[in-house]
């Protein structure tokens, strides 16, 4: 844990460089075994979520690590959208900087999100890419209620400890315009001794965690009123299956405002690709369609992707949204049941079975995809060392049958843990 009074220089140069190399030795053996098992770089056909068939071999297996979470990556109207917007534009994309051109059905995609989440929405090829260019921003104190080119200053900038890797990989290039901090987990206490210290300072975390869990947001708002605190939040594993029209678990929980960066993937319960950042005033979206790198390269959201998310905006306008959402709940509920884990009850889809053991979490998963389903292990750096175990999705088109077997075979399988 890095402390208040370290230097932000602790994240970059010599140090990082020989934690990524203790991270690697102690990792790549369990991939190792993991490739031996057949479990990493999987060939397959697909005809659903649900029935994945390695052609070589004719094995069949559901995929329960899927982040579809409402099943949209499969649905007609989504598909139809890519084909739509291919036939209109006769082009793949622009192939330029957006800074420069944007092309209308991307626009169109904005406005419509942008209406759609109640923010002022800007896209990007990925939530990576635009995390690698807002970041840097919000560390300057570029990123302001102005955004006239001024900084008041950078932001120390803490990071909660199980924030995701796309926002912990952009460290050290925060650290060379302000202070560095990480956090431990949803720890308010100590964000709060970090903003009496400091008068300007940055929180970045996960909204709906990838490993499982939701930050806690109500003091992070406190602490938001009472301190000036900026929030940078990517709530990636919400988007679509909370708030009414699929607005995420943030956005549902707070008005947006010049001190809040919502980002989200297009790529999970939205069913498409991409990313967004929901922002609090259209001076922002300016600046940084002008000056956030990545976010405005010619790399953009492929105008087919573009089509495919206004085809799921429509869906997130109709009643098939909440039938969606129900389903989903319903099977987050029964898996809860049947097999409970440390995040039951939590309203979200990310389920972990622990184990303990690295070369344990491979063996189960091994056996189950020997039985017909795909799960994956999850080991050190992804988790912390000593709770190894199994990563598991819901998803609204799971059936209870598929739900129910697969617990059968976990509980079969952990019964002597």
């Amino acid at each position: 844990m890095t402390e208040a009074t370290e230097p932000a220089e602790s994240v970059q140069g010599p140090r990082r460089y020989r934690n990524a190399a203790a991270m690697l030795a102690t990792a790549d053996p369990v991939w190792q075994a993991a490739g031996a098992n057949g479990l990493i770089g999987i060939k397959v056909d697909s005809e659903s979520n649900n029935r994945l068939i390695v052609r070589e071999t004719g094995h069949e297996f559901a995929n329960m690590v899927s982040c579809a979470y409402l099943g949209l990556n499969n649905h007609p109207q989504v598909a139809a959208g890519a084909v739509d917007a291919l036939t209109e534009s006769r082009s793949t994309w622009l192939v330029t900087s957006t800074t420069r051109i944007r092309h209308n059905l991307l626009v169109r995609l904005e406005e419509e999100l942008g209406d759609l989440f109640g923010a002022h929405v800007l896209p990007g090829a990925s939530c990576t890419s635009l995390t690698a260019g807002i970041l840097p921003l919000v560390a300057s104190g570029h990123l302001n209620d102005r955004c006239d080119g001024s900084s008041d200053g950078p932001r120390v900038m803490v990071f909660d400890r199980f924030c995701h890797f796309c926002m912990a990989y952009v460290k050290p290039i925060c650290a060379d315009e302000a202070l560095v901090l990480n956090c431990p987990h949803n720890d308010l206490d100590y964000l709060e001794d970090i903003c009496r210290k400091y008068p300007r300072v940055a929180y970045v975390a996960d909204g709906a965690y990838s490993m499982g869990g939701a930050a806690a947001l109500d003091g992070l708002l406190e602490l938001q009123d009472r301190y000036g605190l900026f929030l940078y939040i990517d709530d990636s594993h919400s988007l679509s299956i909370m708030g009414e029209r699929g607005e995420g678990f943030v956005r549902s929980r707070l008005e947006m405002n010049p001190l809040t960066v919502i980002v989200a993937s297009l790529g999970k319960g939205f069913g498409t690709g991409g990313g967004i950042a929901m922002l609090g005033n259209r001076e922002q979206f300016e600046f940084l369609h002008r000056h956030a790198g990545p976010v405005g390269w010619s790399q953009n959201v492929a105008l087919p992707l573009v089509g495919a998310s206004l085809g799921s905006a429509a869906i997130h306008r109709s009643p098939e949204l909440a039938e969606l959402q129900g389903r989903l709940n319903r099977n987050i509920d029964l898996f809860d049941e049947l097999l409970p884990t440390s995040f039951a009850g939590n309203g979200l889809p990310v389920r972990r079975v622990d184990v303990g053991d690295a070369e344990r979490a491979v063996k189960l998963s091994a056996q189950l995809f020997e039985r017909g389903f795909y799960s994956s292990a999850v080991f050190f750096p992804i988790v912390p060392k000593g709770e190894a175990g199994l990563r598991l999705m819901m998803r609204a088109d799971m059936d209870e049958r598929l739900i129910t077997e697969f617990a059968g075979h976990v509980k079969e399988l952990t019964a002597d843990l």
